[in-house]
């Protein structure tokens, strides 16, 4: 169960459950892709699960969007606890890049979870929060030597 707002992630029990439980179920909404060197602003459709596994010490993530045109992103993510840290821990893997040489740590500021997931190519920060049903995911991304981040995409999605 989350807690209320600014209040601590339960981190006793390394259960990926009890840190991400406002994120099970599944999501459909929108995802807006901000313009980059792949093309111009546009705005996907979105779907996302969240699903315990592993008797509650992971929680699994299918994310798909699919532009107007018909192409299409998908990943596939496992989000579990380190029980010394309490940090979350995310493998992502998708249909647009290699996997993850290691996995990406994330901690709440509250009831939102920020993980940075850094690769050669630079960094990215993905931002999660439920809030009064609506889901919100953002993912920015940061290349070589640049100092700050730039928005790549927003998903805003509700509960079906």
């Amino acid at each position: 169960m989350p807690p209320a707002s600014g209040g601590a992630r339960p981190q006793s029990s390394g259960h990926a459950r009890e840190q991400l439980a406002a994120l099970l179920g599944r999501w459909r909404g929108t995802t807006e892709i901000l313009p980059s060197p792949g093309g111009p602003v546009r705005l996907a459709d979105a779907e996302v699960t969240f699903t315990l596994a592993a008797g509650g010490y992971a929680v699994i993530q299918s994310y798909r969007h699919t532009e107007p045109d018909g192409s299409h992103f998908e990943g596939h993510g496992i989000f579990t606890v380190d029980p010394d840290q309490g940090d979350t821990l995310w493998y992502f893997v998708d249909n647009a890049g290699s996997a993850p040489e290691a996995p990406a740590r994330g901690t709440w500021h509250g009831d939102t979870l920020v993980i940075e997931r850094r690769t050669a190519e630079g960094t990215s920060r993905h931002t999660f929060r439920v809030d009064d049903g609506v889901l919100t995911q953002i993912a920015e991304l940061r290349h070589g030597g640049a100092t700050a981040f730039t928005p790549f995409f927003t998903s805003v999605c509700r509960k079906t």
